[in-house]
């Protein structure tokens, strides 16, 4: 599926724009088919950067301001565009349903990873991305999802139906919400966003499979190279287990800034936005941990606590989901004013 990259902003628009985890240890039975090369996360995303240039070379680029000029041109409006209304409503949708997509989605891909691929590699490491996802009550999460998991009979096929409910749910407000920033006045009809967000869904599945994929297949092979140096090992272990949970967020986002806006929206605009929030995400989590314990979710929720710091970490991620959407549509609203300006000048 491709896109042209023709935007409806014009100059006058308003842009409202691995540690100790609960895993099994054993070989897997097999090796996870397929080849490493199709699984490269750059490949597909160099490609379409090549395409998109080619569509807009010689097109002249905004200009370069200074870090305090970048803070006034896109920062204060940012922040002003962060404190509308909408925008709170917007991410808390899409933090309710998130939680609500957050199990059953886990669970299938713990399913899938278990039963038809028969590697208990990709299922420890699936745990570890969980874990490393996760803000706090690791344990417990990860113990309650191998349970539902493991279990034969309806959960599974519930837990498929349930998700083909709520991924709806999360994409439809962050739909209106690109809308918005972008500009287009008109939103897909429910159906036609029910699709869109199954395809979505379905290929954050895949995306996540492949990753943990290509790492269980990466491991195994530095595990035989580095079998005499454990800190080497642990290293190498560590920074796999990163990139496989940064760099599938990062491709996630991508697909949310470009597939999910009722139009046109050019790769190059939503490209490094997705990589800059996805890198943001990881640094927020580890913030967020550490303001955990002044909230006292434990003492207000009690046994509720673990969903509802779920809920509200879901909730800022949403806040920067939106917040690299506006300013990937700024920039590029500036970048079309400095084409109409050279073509003026001409």
């Amino acid at each position: 599926m491709s896109k042209k990259s023709d935007v409806p902003i014009t100059e006058n628009s308003k842009v409202r724009s691995f540690s100790g985890a609960a895993t099994l240890t054993s070989t897997p039975d097999r090796e996870p088919n397929g080849d490493s090369q199709s699984l490269d996360p750059g490949a597909a995303a160099k490609r379409l950067l090549e395409a998109d240039d080619a569509q807009h070379k010689g097109d002249p680029e905004p200009p370069a301001y200074s870090v305090t000029g970048r803070l006034g041109r896109y920062g204060l409006p940012a922040l002003r565009y962060l404190l509308q209304t909408e925008v709170h409503t917007y991410a808390f949708s899409f933090a309710a349903n998130a939680l609500l997509s957050f199990f059953p989605f886990y669970v299938l891909l713990l399913t899938i990873t278990r039963r038809f691929f028969h590697s208990l590699d990709m299922y420890n490491i699936m745990l570890e991305v969980i874990r490393l996802y996760l803000p706090s009550n690791q344990d417990f999460v990860i113990r309650n999802l191998q349970f539902l998991a493991s279990v034969k009979g309806r959960g599974q096929l519930l837990s498929f139906v349930m998700l083909l409910i709520t991924s709806t749910g999360v994409f439809l407000p962050l739909e209106v919400a690109l809308n918005s920033v972008w500009g287009f006045k008109k939103n897909r009809s429910y159906l036609r966003n029910l699709v869109v967000s199954l395809g979505l869904a379905f290929t954050c599945g895949v995306l996540a499979l492949a990753s943990v994929a290509l790492t269980a297949k990466n491991l195994k092979y530095l595990g035989f190279l580095a079998s005499d140096h454990t800190l080497v090992l642990r290293s190498a272990e560590f920074v796999a287990l990163k990139i496989t949970a940064i760099v599938p967020g990062i491709a996630i986002y991508f697909l949310i800034y470009w597939l999910l806006p009722n139009g046109r929206v050019p790769v190059r605009a939503v490209l490094p936005a997705a990589i800059t929030m996805g890198l943001l995400t990881e640094a927020a989590k580890y913030l967020f941990t550490l303001v955990l314990p002044w909230l006292n979710f434990q003492d207000v929720y009690g046994p509720f606590s673990v969903s509802v710091t779920l809920m509200m970490w879901s909730y800022t991620t949403g806040m920067l989901l939106l917040l690299g959407a506006y300013l990937s549509a700024a920039k590029h609203s500036d970048r079309m004013q400095a084409r109409r300006q050279d073509d003026d000048a001409s």
